[in-house]
């Protein structure tokens, strides 16, 4: 297929692969990406939050040129139940400032985007090109990879394993396990599209100004899950994602899942009059710290989400898979520099870097916050925004009854539903917390 050999074949051209390309690239090394999907992002369904800061380590000034959405100045959370939901909320004034710190992005643009910048370094990407197998010499050491192109196989020092969550690569060639169905979401996302002026009377925005709303309750029917509405400049991203393994057991519907977080009375006058123009489905992880995989090996290394590197407590993801590339990329390029084999001791440079940084110190710390979000599901998703909702209702309603009778009847409503289960549960997420 291709002769030349490569100093790095990264596969994948998402947030973690095209971090990795561009800083091997724009340091020299000759660097092949590739892609399966007929571009990148074209498979890639997330959200939509961008963290300027961990951009702007490898890209600078991609404010003057990137696609960018809307400037975040505003977080909603919402509690939800059927018919309300209790909220809390930040906005400030200080996310207006020169160089903003997120922003909302359309991944069929913004990745597209990002691989051109790998590009123009040096990069060579290939897309709808799918890597099949690993190619390994006498010792072991993964040399390059076979893909389902026609001819032999493509050479390189050190493989980057990009792949998302889904990638085959990594499990067909035993580098890591395949993801558990209990550490893995099934996110569904639509586009809705709406005028500008019209986004920004609804949700009391202006210019390029946006917010973002994330919502738990029973929209999840019980399940750990949480909702999301977006703002972009034209459009509102509006979706769902629950784990995989309580779609299963539940035999729920992610579209149904959907249709009743779009028909909430609190949701549905946002993006009333809309026209969906896209509907997408993808695999998110949520495994946490304790479903890291060894991330690297003789001639091979993992980035992103097939790594498991995504902070599900914080909603984080973006932010770990463009660090994790760009510093899997400084580790190969400080290995290649000093002349050094890519054996698994050299490659343990990149595991060090990311000991370091942000990535897996904030994995750690959460690192039981995973488990016991699933294990008290039906509490914390159901039962517990009900109660909310209702000692909300009892507080608020002015009916002519005795609030000293509706604080009786909350109190009963708690007892009823050993409610007072929240103060446990509170303790014991705090705990995780720390």
């Amino acid at each position: 297929m291709i002769d030349e050999k490569f100093d790095a074949i990264v596969i994948g051209a998402g947030m973690a692969g095209n971090a990795a390309a561009y800083t091997m690239a724009s340091r020299g090394l000759k660097v092949l990406q590739l892609e399966r999907g007929e571009y990148p992002g074209s498979k890639n369904v997330q959200g939509g939050i961008l963290y300027a800061d961990m951009l702007e380590k490898i890209v600078p000034d991609f404010r003057e040129e990137a696609p960018l959405e809307r400037r975040l100045i505003e977080q909603r959370f919402w509690f939800m139940t059927d018919k309300a939901h209790t909220g809390m909320h930040y906005r400030s004034d200080e996310f207006n400032e020169e160089r903003p710190n997120r922003y909302t992005i359309i991944r069929s643009q913004f990745d597209r985007w990002f691989a051109r910048q790998a590009q123009s370094k040096g990069a060579i990407l290939l897309c709808e090109t799918t890597a099949i197998e690993l190619i390994r010499d006498a010792y072991g050491k993964v040399v390059g990879v076979r893909t389902d192109r026609s001819g032999g196989p493509i050479h390189a020092d050190v493989v980057v394993l990009a792949e998302g969550v889904n990638g085959l690569l990594g499990t067909r060639s035993e580098l890591r396990p395949r993801p558990s169905a209990a550490h893995v979401a099934l996110a569904v996302k639509e586009m809705h599209f709406l005028p500008p002026e019209v986004i920004e009377a609804r949700f009391n925005l202006k210019g390029d100004e946006g917010a973002v709303i994330e919502a738990a309750g029973t929209i999840s029917e019980g399940m750990a899950g949480m909702g999301f509405i977006y703002t972009n400049k034209e459009s509102i991203s509006i979706g769902i994602g629950c784990l995989v393994s309580d779609f299963a057991e539940s035999e729920t519907s992610p579209a149904k899942l959907l249709d009743i977080f779009k028909k909430h009375p609190s949701v549905a006058p946002l993006i009333a009059g809309s026209e969906v123009k896209e509907y997408a489905a993808h695999l998110i992880p949520e495994g946490g710290y304790k479903a890291v995989p060894q991330l690297f090996g003789d001639g091979w290394v993992i980035c992103g989400d097939a790594g498991q590197l995504n902070n599900a407590i914080h909603r984080e993801g973006s932010n770990l898979a463009m660090t994790s590339g760009r510093l899997a990329g400084e580790a190969i390029f400080q290995i290649k520099s000093r002349r050094d084999a890519m054996t698994k001791a050299n490659l343990s440079l990149y595991k060090k870097f990311l000991d370091e940084s942000f990535v897996l110190k904030d994995l750690k710390k959460y690192k039981d916050m995973p488990e016991l979000l699933h294990t008290q599901a039906q509490n914390l998703f159901l039962t517990y925004p009900q109660l909310v909702s209702k000692a909300m209702e009892n507080f608020l309603r002015v009916d002519g009854k005795p609030k000293i009778e509706k604080e009786k009847d909350t109190f009963r409503n708690f007892r009823k539903a050993r409610g007072f289960g929240l103060i446990g549960d509170a303790f014991r997420i705090a705990r995780a917390w720390r």
